[in-house]
C-alpha cells in the first residue's frame, strides 16, 4: 500500500527588518536568562586553603566573672520553657583543650538569642577572634541556629578577616560538659573553611 504524497508548502518567518528586531527583541531576555542559569558556579581555586580548626568554647554564665551575661528578654521569657527571647551578649574563651586553664586560642565574641518557642534553639551571632598561633589577629564569622540539646550541631561559617578573608565554611559544634546547676558549659568545636 502506498501513502500519496501530497507537498504541503513549508512556512518560512517573515524576516523583515521589523518582524526581525521584534523577534530579536523578544528572544535576547529569554537568551540572557538561559545563559545566566546555565553558567557554571565558581569552584574553590587554586589558591584557596583549606583549614580544620579544633577547640573547646567556655560558656561561664555563673560566679563573679562571667564570659556570657543575659543583656535583654522578653516581658514573656520567665515563662516559657525555652526561655524565648532572651539575649545573651558573650565573651567566651576557646581553649585547646576542654580544661578552663589549657592553652588560650581565643574568643568567642558576639551573642547568642534564644529563639525558638518549642525546643532549645539558639540563633548564634559571633565572631572567633584568634589570639594566638598561626591565626593570631584573625577572625572567623558564624551565623546560624544552634540546637543545644542536639548531639551535633552544624552553623555556618560566613565570612572572616586577617588569614581568613573570604572564609566560608562550617563549624560542628558538640557539648562536652553542661552543669545543670550552674548552667555553664563546654562546647568542642570542629571548624572547616576555606579562604584565601
Amino acid at each position: 500500500m502506498t501513502i500519496p504524497f501530497f507537498p504541503t508548502p513549508i512556512p518560512f518567518p517573515d524576516l523583515s527588518p521589523s518582524k526581525a528586531s521584534m523577534s530579536l527583541a523578544t528572544l535576547l531576555p529569554l537568551l540572557l536568562s538561559l545563559l545566566l542559569f546555565t553558567t557554571p558556579l565558581p569552584t574553590a581555586s587554586a589558591d584557596e586553603t583549606e583549614t580544620h580548626l579544633h577547640f573547646f568554647f567556655h560558656d561561664v554564665v555563673s560566679g563573679l566573672s562571667p564570659t556570657a551575661i543575659r543583656v535583654a528578654q522578653a516581658p514573656t521569657t520567665s515563662l516559657s520553657t525555652t526561655g524565648f527571647g532572651a539575649v545573651v551578649m558573650i565573651d567566651d574563651p576557646l581553649t585547646e583543650g576542654p580544661d578552663r586553664n589549657s592553652k588560650l586560642l581565643g574568643h568567642a565574641q558576639g551573642m547568642y538569642a534564644l529563639a525558638s518557642q518549642e525546643e532549645a534553639g539558639l540563633l548564634m551571632a559571633m565572631n572567633f577572634a584568634f589570639v594566638s598561633g598561626d591565626f593570631n589577629g584573625s577572625t572567623l564569622a558564624v551565623l546560624g541556629r544552634n540546637t543545644v540539646l542536639s548531639d551535633v550541631r552544624e552553623m555556618p561559617v560566613v565570612g572572616g578577616s586577617g588569614k581568613f578573608r573570604f572564609a566560608r565554611g562550617y563549624a560542628l559544634a558538640r557539648t562536652q560538659q553542661f552543669d545543670l546547676f550552674t548552667g555553664d558549659a563546654v562546647v568542642e568545636y570542629d571548624v572547616y573553611v576555606r579562604h584565601e
